[in-house]
């Protein structure tokens, strides 16, 4: 079964994260064929790209037990393909749709505001939480926090690592469009409008945004890649995933 399902329907793609079971949490297989795949879309003639996931959740963030790996090289290969799709999911000559439900956390945050317009399901729960096992986000998290909440806010949510609603996450401008039932009728009727409005003008509009924030998006990846990987060293980190796994509070020390 492929972690990721494209339904390519001719000026409209449909990405679809798929590992339910695992309430999509990223692993290096998803990663990578992610990575692959917007590459690909990204060349085509498609106008607009929907991501969404499967099953219960859009996503969880990065998969516990890929961060439980040690391996260096490994590390670095993942680090990659995440900067590799973020890069090519903001920078692409497309409209794209987040539609998130479910749990969008973590690296899957991260993804979800890597697009032009972030959709969620009022029963969505939100959480920039890399902080609870002594991490920083990445994906661009940084880049894209700020980009919607402003610096000090972005630093406080980050820090907190707490959960917020899809109404608390639309009032602080974190969405976009909050929808209760149909969101599935109103992410095609978004898209029947995009389809029929003046698209040339609007992706020239995007590219002057993104072709200017373009280097300091790419600087924020390298230095997200560096911290982390110095935070992966770190007792608070060692402790995080085992209270994780313990299904405990951690007691961090700040080291």
């Amino acid at each position: 079964m492929s972690t990721v399902k494209v339904k390519d329907q001719g000026q409209v793609v449909m990405v679809e994260l798929n590992r339910p079971e695992s309430l999509n949490a990223m692993n290096v297989e998803m990663l990578e064929t992610l990575a692959e795949e917007l590459e690909n879309i990204a060349k085509g003639d498609a106008k607009v790209v929907v991501l969404k996931g499967s099953g219960n959740a859009f996503s969880a963030g990065g998969d516990i037990k890929m961060m439980l790996q040690e391996d260096e090289g490994n590390f670095d290969r993942v680090m990659d393909s995440i900067a590799s799709m973020i890069t090519t999911l903001y920078t692409m000559p497309k409209i794209t749709i987040s539609a998130i439900h479910g749990a969008a956390a973590g690296l899957g945050l991260s993804m979800a505001l890597a697009s032009d317009f972030v959709v969620a399901h009022s029963s969505t729960k939100l959480a920039m939480n890399f902080i609870k096992i002594g991490l920083i986000p990445d994906g661009g998290g940084h880049f894209f926090m700020e980009k919607r909440l402003g610096e000090s806010k972005a630093k406080q949510m980050i820090w907190e690592g707490k959960t917020i609603s899809a109404a608390a996450a639309l009032e602080l401008g974190l969405v976009d469009r909050v929808e209760e039932d149909g969101m599935e009728e109103m992410i095609m009727k978004k898209v029947s409008m995009l389809l029929n409005a003046p698209l040339q003008a609007m992706l020239e509009t995007k590219e002057i945004y993104t072709k200017t924030s373009l280097p300091r998006l790419q600087q924020i990846l390298e230095l997200e890649k560096n911290a982390q990987g110095r935070m992966r060293k770190s007792e608070d980190h060692k402790e995080g995933i085992k209270a994780f796994v313990e299904k405990r509070m951690p007691v961090f020390t700040g080291k």
